[in-house]
């Protein structure tokens, strides 16, 4: 098939067409949740746009198999392997056990996506479902010689790769040093670099998660769980592997450090890194405390979709600043678009030639770096330009598949109104005369009963100041 999708390769520093290792098929990897605590909406933006580049994929043709982790076994709150296990840490908060825990926020999670429209993966899996692939690669790695085991904890020896630093200029390989540096340092390492891959040595009091080894009772460190999750679903080789920038390093650099040393050759072409989303301190952390999520959005009466749209129209690789006063403007913004598109009436006929135009517009968008703003720019264009109502009520449910706003839901919700007919507007109307009969003459029962004889055939009244309006209900 045609390529015409290109986005940015973190691994190459360049945008690239998109081309994929079997044609018309695309394997796609999500690094999943740490399921410790509720997902704030700095996490949500990388999941969004994740879901837009699925969906994008799967609008210009390509067959998509996204696999997506949950870890829900041990996960350090430093991504260098230093600092309180986070999964831990969600247990001693609520006083549950870790299991406990791990379901809890895994169906939250999955609860946030279903309100931002993001697609569920086709499949997901949680870490503690794969030990024994995760012992099988440790061991194979031990075997090969890219692992050494030392201080009762397994370790990737860095120092046998040729480039460990494969995202990296040599003055960020630098920098990133210098931060280890600050790091406490683990005596057990032959090298910084170096990372856990099976600890038997908790640093934990009361780690719950453990699994039997061939180097003791234990269990994995982070990093080795993405390896084996998309190997397990998605074979030796990978199309392209998600993430926020913070995941860069370490975690995606020591994904493929031991992933390329375990299969002996390249693992995944492309590398698609999301944006931080800050407030005006800075980076969105759960760590601040008081965090924003989509609960908290819709406490405060705002759609999750109005939030969706404010990361549309930022662009994936750019920074992208929250605030209410941003959010206010762009909830308002989506009540008067999914308002206009609902007053499209969809008379008159298709027009084919318009509908390709506009289709081509939104889709090559899409291909320049999955410009999601200029995608949104071109449903702007389409509902001003003069074509039909059905042509442009085509081309918003055509544009849905990926903005995935709920542009036609007013459309979805009349189409399923059950038909009203003569012959039950005369009954309902007789109906309201005999109430407002029944109120002038202050027999207030009869107006009740009158109301609630309705109710049960499926027919709710409301009183306005301009009269009686009724409605067919489920």
């Amino acid at each position: 098939m045609e390529n015409k999708l290109s986005f940015y390769n973190t691994l190459t520093s360049r945008v690239e067409k998109f081309i994929p290792n079997e044609d018309g098929r695309a394997a796609m990897y999500t690094c999943g949740p740490t399921v410790y605590h509720y997902a704030h909406i700095g996490n949500l933006r990388t999941y969004i746009m994740e879901d837009l580049l699925e969906k994008t994929l799967r609008y210009v043709g390509y067959d998509v198999k996204r696999v997506m982790n949950v870890t829900d076994v041990g996960h350090l709150s430093s991504d260098a392997d230093t600092g309180e296990d986070k999964m831990l840490k969600g247990a001693k908060r609520e006083q549950k056990t870790v299991m406990e825990i791990a379901k809890f926020y895994t169906d939250a999670f999955f609860d946030d996506c279903k309100k931002l429209n993001i697609k569920m993966p086709d499949v997901v899996e949680p870490a503690t479902n794969c030990i024994p692939e995760f012992i099988h690669m440790i061991e194979a790695l031990l075997e090969k010689g890219y692992a050494y085991e030392s201080g009762g904890n397994i370790y990737f020896d860095t120092s046998r790769l040729a480039d460990y630093y494969v995202f990296s200029s040599q003055s960020e390989k630098e920098l990133l040093v210098g931060v280890r540096d600050d790091v406490s340092e683990d005596a057990n390492k032959k090298n910084k670099s170096d990372f856990v891959l099976w600890f038997t040595k908790s640093k934990f009091d009361a780690q719950e998660l453990k699994w039997e080894s061939p180097w003791g009772v234990g269990y994995p460190g982070w990093h080795i769980e993405c390896s084996c999750i998309s190997m397990k679903h998605l074979g030796e080789y990978m199309d392209i592997h998600c993430g926020g920038v913070d995941n860069i390093f370490p975690h995606h650099t020591n994904e493929i450090a031991q992933s390329e040393a375990y299969l002996g050759h390249k693992w995944c072409n492309y590398w698609f890194h999301v944006h931080h989303l800050n407030d005006r301190s800075g980076k969105m952390s759960k760590s601040k405390g008081d965090f924003l999520t989509v609960s908290l959005l819709e406490s405060k009466n705002y759609n999750p979709l109005a939030y969706r749209l404010f990361c549309l129209q930022s662009h994936y690789r750019k920074p992208l600043e929250f605030s209410y006063d941003v959010l206010d403007n762009m909830s308002a913004a989506y009540e008067k678009l999914v308002k206009k598109i609902g007053m499209l009436d969809g008379t008159g006929e298709v027009d084919s030639g318009k509908f390709a135009e506009y289709r081509s517009k939104f889709e090559e968008a899409l291909c320049d770096d999955l410009n999601s703003a200029m995608a949104v720019t071109v449903l702007y264009d389409m509902l001003k330009a003069d074509m039909s109502d059905a042509t442009k009520l085509a081309l918003a449910k055509s544009f849905d598949e990926v903005l995935s706003l709920d542009l036609t839901g007013a459309h979805a919700a009349k189409e399923t109104e059950p038909a009203i007919d003569a012959e039950l507007e005369a009954y309902v109307l007789e109906k309201i005369a005999e109430r407002k009969a029944a109120k002038k003459e202050k027999d207030f029962a009869k107006a009740d009963a009158i109301r609630n004889e309705l109710l049960e055939k499926g027919i709710a009244l409301e009183d306005t100041r301009e009269g009686v309006k009724w409605k067919r209900v489920k």
